[in-house]
């Protein structure tokens, strides 16, 4: 074995080879092969060029031709890296450089998700808003009308749920529309047959597709048309649809700052309900007009088939409870409801027709030749008889059983113009109807009795002109409203004098009330209403937020993109509006919150009065199911903020994302848009909570002092608890501590019985100015600096404010307390008695003198009010009772089969209330629950001998613990809740808890 053969480790590597002689031959082939080409290039060449010329190309080709190797073979013996190496070609050599190509790995993709999705169309509406559905009317006619205030009607329509207040917009609707929804559907009054998927016809202006599925309203909506009263005289309606169940007052109170007027919808059987009572006594506060339509008549006739003398006294007691509900207004008078006024009139949308005395008088007048019907109307109503003998009214009856003149001309021919139609005697039919001046389409006799009394009655009556006499007689203008709008929203000044003249060509002011969120689900528009001035597209505006009084940079100009007028289901497009008109404005929502004040963008300046809404008591937790999709979350909450006026959101210290509602039903809608609206993301939802609040029990035990952080300023406070029906005045905005200090003592004084001197010390309210605490200054000259003390006022009201939003005990706002300053000793120097100092120590003392005042918890109370048959009465107290509640009222329905039970139940105990009530009566009791008031928790939330077991419900007076407790660890703070952090004296320290 020859071992030059191999290497040191024995390794075989073979004979040394000679220079490679195949690499010499192909380099000597190469260079013959460039001399050729060079050869051939100066053959070729021009024959002026020069011979060097020649020589320098050869050379340069020559040397350029060296660089690159021009060998297959030697590129394949090249060295590649792996990065570079090329196995497959690039897609865009295969499929073009004009085809996308994407490339995802194969486990990123579920396997429940398809490979090509289809395109889902995010639709939430209701119809197409840019499709303009034919009319009675020219769309220009009806922008022509918005432009003359004294011939528009800007009216709110309110009511109990389901005591038909969409139906009664879906009778304009229908009289002035092409509308075959509403032709060919089974006229059917209850909304439970909608949910069913029965041909029923689902209200116009219910627009969403969750409103059609529950079959209930849930958002205001505005639908403008044209109408003629019963003179054929046209006018510009703004029917403002809004919803009736309690849990949307908000929505209620938006719809009622747009208008001018209030049509209160009430049930001819259930007659006046709590939702009843709760818009009337918006619509007082605000001062709008009412006037009264008694809905659903056709129930006294083929539900409860009352007899006619029977049915009209049903009806005045109607009519009697709901003047007695606004005779209890506190917030002004009101003229009576009375057929007689013309401000009542009564209809049965199911069927297609409603009338006033008026109206149905014309019936008698066109057929006697009457040249007025208005002296018939007048005697249709009341104690007045009709002898038919003498043919003459009387005011006493012949005898017992002699018939009123509405019974006999109003309700007894309705009763047999029913009666005949249901009886379904076609060949009777026929001529009977014909002598009453109705002639149907030989189809219209083929269709079952409920078809056939719409289509006779609602030829018999003809369209609602009545209906629209209400609105045109009884309510009042833009015009004639204005003036007491601009009281009612702002103070006087240059902004309240142009609100005043409702001048198309005064300064720009539009209040918007609401967003309203467009059918993708990702834009809003604002609805408002213009008081005075023009707007116009490409307009610059200035949007002022809520917070403007107190921040004037709460503010941000916007342009204009697009005006509509807002008709439920479409929206015409226009390019300008004037005052005393509602409009939809597109562009200008990117700085609102939720409500705003428009102005020129040269214009005064000033914001109106915000919504009045009622507190939100229930707190939902959610966070989304996939924690990278949080984004997506805070944007559906801002969506949701914008668009539901009383829901809240805001972030706990712990960080989970809360919501903020009324009740269940309010939650529910919300996060339904959260998921498939306005963030399509799934989230989790923990179970709901409530708000509490923190009051005082007792009288400061001892007065608590507390010094500044630099140790030269000292704050004497004490606590005690406030009167009941001066937190509630303050809550309602009866009252407002920036009034003067002669008129607040002088309210106080005559309201309330205080003290003036005591009345006129009044500092603040808080939190916020209807926060139901009050901080006075009851110090004495003799004692306390009054200039120093004047000097550092804002300070100490700051602090009183952070105090009152924020209490010691579990974080919640305080209620009924008030904080009387009795000594202050401040520094000498300005520099020492600065905000920094002060508010801190304001907050301190505030917190020392209620933990020495008996604190309290308080927790939101439902009042609950149930319809249920006679048989369920039981059962419905036994359900109550299981909940902490208590019953405050039973009583028989006059005219009715049902009973009406009113109760209180603490709202923490109210969820699922609803579906337990209906488990236990068998689905025969209904019941609507709404926040009414505060009540204190039973037992002392400091009181730590009180043992509580886990998993099991506390009990009795260890109620308050428990809440406090679990309130406190839920927003992460500590157990302990101490006076020892906020008192600095050892000495008063001690002598507090000698007291605990």
């Amino acid at each position: 074995m020859d071992d030059s053969q191999y290497d040191e480790f024995g390794n075989y590597i073979g004979p040394e080879l000679d220079s490679s002689s195949s690499e010499s031959e192909e380099e000597v082939e190469d260079e013959e092969g460039i001399r050729r080409e060079e050869a051939d290039y100066q053959a070729h060449s021009s024959p002026g060029s020069s011979s060097s010329e020649a020589e320098d190309r050869a050379h340069n080709l020559m040397t350029m031709m060296r660089r690159v190797d021009l060998a297959p073979q030697a590129q394949e013996r090249q060295i590649v890296q792996h990065e570079d190496k090329q196995y497959y070609p690039e897609a865009s050599a295969v499929f073009g450089a004009d085809v996308e190509v994407l490339v995802q790995e194969e486990d990123t993709q579920a396997l429940t998700e398809p490979i090509v999705a289809p395109i889902k169309e995010r639709k939430f509406t209701v119809g197409n808003a840019d499709e303009l559905p034919a009319t009675t009317y020219a769309k220009e006619f009806l922008v022509d009308l918005l432009g003359h205030p004294n011939l528009v009607r800007n009216v709110a329509v309110g009511g109990h749920l389901h005591h038909g207040k969409t139906a009664l917009v879906d009778l304009l609707v229908a009289a002035t529309h092409e509308w075959a929804e509403w032709d060919t559907a089974l006229p059917q009054g209850t909304p439970v047959n909608r949910m069913g998927g029965s041909s029923t016809a689902s209200g116009f202006t219910d627009t969403l597709q969750l409103e059609r599925q529950r079959g209930v309203s849930l958002k205001t909506a505005a639908m403008a048309l044209v109408a003629q009263d019963s003179r054929g005289k046209s006018w510009a309606l703004n029917m403002v649809d809004t919803p009736g169940h309690a849990d949307f007052l908000d929505e209620v109170e938006a719809g009622l700052r747009l208008a001018d007027g209030v049509l209160l919808a009430v049930d001819a059987v259930e007659g006046v309900m709590s939702g009843t009572r709760r818009v009337i006594a918006a619509a007082m506060r605000q001062g709008l007009r009412i006037a009264l339509v008694v809905t659903k008549v056709d129930r006294l006739i083929l539900e409860l088939r009352l007899p006619p003398a029977d049915a009209y006294h049903k009806l005045r007691l109607t009519i009697d409870e709901v003047n007695a509900a606004i005779a209890q207004s506190p917030h002004g008078t009101h003229p009576p409801l009375s057929p007689a006024a013309g401000n009542v009139c009564f209809a049965s949308a199911t069927y297609g027709w409603c009338f006033t005395l008026e109206s149905f008088a014309r019936q008698y007048a066109a057929r006697w030749q009457m040249p007025d019907a208005r002296p018939l109307a007048r005697r249709l109503w009341g104690d007045i008889f009709y002898r038919a003998q003498t043919r003459s009214f009387v005011r006493k009856g012949v005898d017992a059983r002699a018939p009123r003149s509405f019974v006999h001309f109003v309700l007894e021919p309705l009763y047999k113009l029913h009666a005949l139609v249901v009886a379904e005697d076609a060949p009777a039919l026929r001529p009977a109807l014909a002598s009453l001046g109705v002639r149907l389409r030989d189809a219209d006799y083929a269709l079952d009795a409920r078809r056939l009394l719409r289509r006779a009655l609602g030829h018999f009556f003809g369209p609602p002109g009545g209906l629209v006499d209400v609105c045109a007689q009884q309510l009042p203008s833009p015009a004639a409203n204005a003036a007491a709008m601009a009281q009612r929203l702002c103070a006087p000044g240059p902004v309240a004098q142009a609100i005043a003249q409702c001048s198309a060509d005064g300064p720009l002011v539009v209040t918007v009330a609401k967003q309203v969120a467009a059918a993708d689900g990702q834009s809003f528009y604002a609805l408002g209403r213009i008081l005075s001035g023009t707007v116009a597209e490409t307009q610059h505006v200035r949007v002022l937020g809520e917070g403007f009084a107190e921040d004037a940079e709460d503010a941000a100009a916007a342009t204009v993109d697009a005006l509509w007028v807002w008709c439920a289901r479409y929206r015409v497009r226009v390019s300008g509006l004037g005052a005393g008109a509602l409009v939809l404005l597109g562009g200008v929502d990117a700085s609102m919150a939720k409500t705003a004040t428009i102005v020129g963008a040269e214009g005064p300046a000033e914001a109106l009065l915000p919504l009045r809404l009622p507190t939100p008591v229930v707190r939902l937790a959610v966070e989304p199911a996939v924690p990278s999709e949080l984004p997506q979350l805070l944007r559906g909450l801002r969506a949701i903020a914008k668009t539901y006026p009383q829901a809240q959101t805001r972030v706990e210290e712990s960080g989970e994302h809360v919501l903020l509602g009324p009740g269940e039903l309010y939650l529910d809608c919300i996060l339904h848009d959260l998921r498939h609206v306005h963030a399509s993301i799934e989230v989790r939802v923990a179970d709901p909570v409530v708000s509490f609040r923190e009051c005082a029990l007792e009288t400061s035990a001892v007065r608590t002092f507390v010094d500044s952080p630099n140790r030269h300023n000292r704050l004497t406070l004490m606590a005690e608890p406030l009167d009941s029906a001066v937190a509630r005045d303050i809550e309602c905005g009866l009252v407002d501590a920036r009034w003067p200090a002669r008129q607040l003592g002088h309210y106080m004084e005559e309201a309330h019985g205080w003290d003036i001197l005591a009345a006129r010390s009044i500092w603040a309210f808080g939190p916020g100015p209807l926060g139901a605490n009050v901080l006075s200054d009851d110090s004495l000259p003799q004692d306390t600096n009054k200039q120093r003390l004047r000097s550092v006022r804002d300070s100490v009201r700051q602090g009183f404010q952070w105090a009152a939003r924020e209490g010691p005990l579990c974080d919640e706002p305080m209620r009924a307390t008030r904080f009387r300053i009795l000594d202050a000793t401040l520094a000498d120097s300005p520099i020492h008695r600065g905000a920094g100092q002060i508010i801190p120590m304001a907050r301190r003392v505030c917190y020392a003198a209620f933990l020495t005042a008996e604190p309290r918890l308080m927790e939101p109370v439902n009042r609950v009010d149930i319809q249920a048959p006679a048989d369920c009465v039981a059962s419905v107290y036994t359900v109550i009772a299981r909940r902490r509640g208590h019953v405050t009222q039973d009583a028989p329905r006059a005219g009715s089969a049902m009973y009406a039970i009113s109760a209180l139940i603490p709202t923490i105990d109210a969820a699922g209330f609803e579906t337990d009530l209906r488990t236990y009566t068998g689905g025969r009791a209904f019941c609507q629950h709404y926040f009414e008031t505060w009540q204190v928790v039973p037992g002392d939330p400091l009181d730590k001998n009180v043992v509580l077991t886990p998993l099991e419900p506390a009990r009795g007076d260890a109620l308050a613990r428990d809440f406090m407790l679990k309130t406190r660890r839920r927003k992460g703070l500590g157990d302990d809740v101490s006076i020892d952090k906020f008192i600095d004296d050892p000495a008063l320290r001690d002598i507090v808890k000698t007291f605990q």
